[in-house]
């Protein structure tokens, strides 16, 4: 059997993509799965560390760009679905897998061209374009939020949570988290980091450590601001792991007491599946405000404080962060909550409607096969 799973741009569309891979690898290993994406995005990089597949198609993003970039995307759509159509033939595809983002209009158009079996995930609070676009051909439509259902067909639509990977609900056997001493901090901007967070981190940071005594920060950067970062808490003389990138978040998201993050879809679902309380600054300039919908979703439920990028400032988050890891009670009530808002079987659950759809019967013990094959 052959999967293929149009995912790339950003980690928010990327991760989900890859834990709904590895459920299909756990349930049968004979699996062969293949990723598309393009050389945009942080598919090449993430793909290669995760040991998936990945091809290329030519696709360009139009939401938020200028009429030139509009006009270039446009164009780009017959040419990513005559490559699509060849990848789908000489693959042999049996199912497309489209989890928003600019690589998933043209390969689920040539899905259903081909009469292969398409489904799409929306894991956000507000759909995205790419996957409003698409829905007409698609035949499931996965939901990670109640909210998002009024935009489709409420026939295909599933409500099912985020697929997580399965190493953020292993507790590791030393249990590290417990062992260590004062409050931990992790500050995460996205896969691509977020410069407006680091800036605030950084103006913020000198107070925030004389009133936190042993308080230890793990600052992912992205690639653009890492020297920057780096540098600035090299002169401030302040404890603190500064990486651009953070490969091993299951391992690094267990350690954190508190998180500082932006609020996308993926990083809402990695969060509650730790139980993880977090102060949430939403990236303003996201479509349709997804992000400030995920926040608030996160916030009612008591899990999270919400602070937009309007009113970010040093001094503010600073106050913000103590007011939390100062109040063990506190900081106890919103890590509960936010566990109470976890989904865990929502990778279980997709596999499960897909295999159904393609008419597969599954033996944990044998490869997956047609009914009747």
């Amino acid at each position: 059997m052959t999967i293929v799973i149009a995912a790339g741009g950003t980690g928010g569309h990327l991760y989900p993509a890859v834990a709904l891979a590895r459920e299909f690898l756990r349930r049968d290993p004979s699996t062969h799965i293949l990723f598309v994406g393009t050389v945009r995005g942080v598919e090449s990089k993430v793909l290669a560390h995760e040991g998936f597949e990945l091809a290329l198609i030519t696709a360009k993003p139009v939401m938020g760009k200028g009429l030139l970039e509009v006009v270039k995307g446009v164009l780009s759509v017959p040419i990513g679905i005559l490559q699509s159509l060849d990848i789908l033939k000489r693959r042999r595809a049996d199912l497309v897998i489209g989890v928003g983002g600019y690589t998933s209009p043209t390969m689920l158009v040539a899905a259903a061209l081909k009469g292969i079996a398409r489904v799409i995930l929306e894991p956000n609070a507000h759909p995205g374009l790419a996957n409003k676009v698409v829905a007409s051909v698609a035949q499931r439509i996965f939901l990670a939020f109640e909210s998002a259902a009024s935009f489709f067909d409420q026939r295909k639509v599933r409500i099912v949570g985020t697929p997580i990977r399965q190493e953020f609900l292993v507790q590791p056997t030393d249990d590290a988290s417990t062992k260590k001493e004062g409050r931990h901090l992790l500050i995460f901007g996205g896969s691509q980091g977020a410069k407006a967070i680091n800036s605030a981190v950084l103006e913020g940071l000198p107070q925030l450590s004389r009133r936190l005594s042993g308080l230890t920060i793990t600052h992912q950067t992205g690639e653009g601001d890492f020297e920057r970062v780096s540098e600035a808490y090299r002169a401030l003389g302040i404890r603190g792991k500064v990486v651009p990138f953070l490969y091993d978040m299951p391992i690094v998201l267990r350690t954190a007491d508190l998180v500082v993050a932006r609020a996308g879809a993926m990083t809402i679902a990695e969060l509650t599946a730790c139980g993880k309380a977090a102060i949430l600054i939403p990236l303003p300039t996201a479509i349709y405000d997804h992000q400030m919908k995920n926040a608030r979703a996160m916030e009612a439920a008591g899990g999270a404080v919400v602070l937009p990028q309007a009113d970010l400032a040093g001094a503010k988050l600073g106050e913000m962060i103590e007011a939390v890891l100062s109040n063990p009670q506190r900081l106890e009530t919103m890590q509960r909550k936010s566990l109470e808002m976890r989904r865990i079987d929502a990778g279980e659950v997709i596999v499960g409607e897909c295999y159904a759809l393609m008419g597969v019967t599954h033996d944990i013990n044998q490869p997956a096969r047609r009914a009747g094959g």
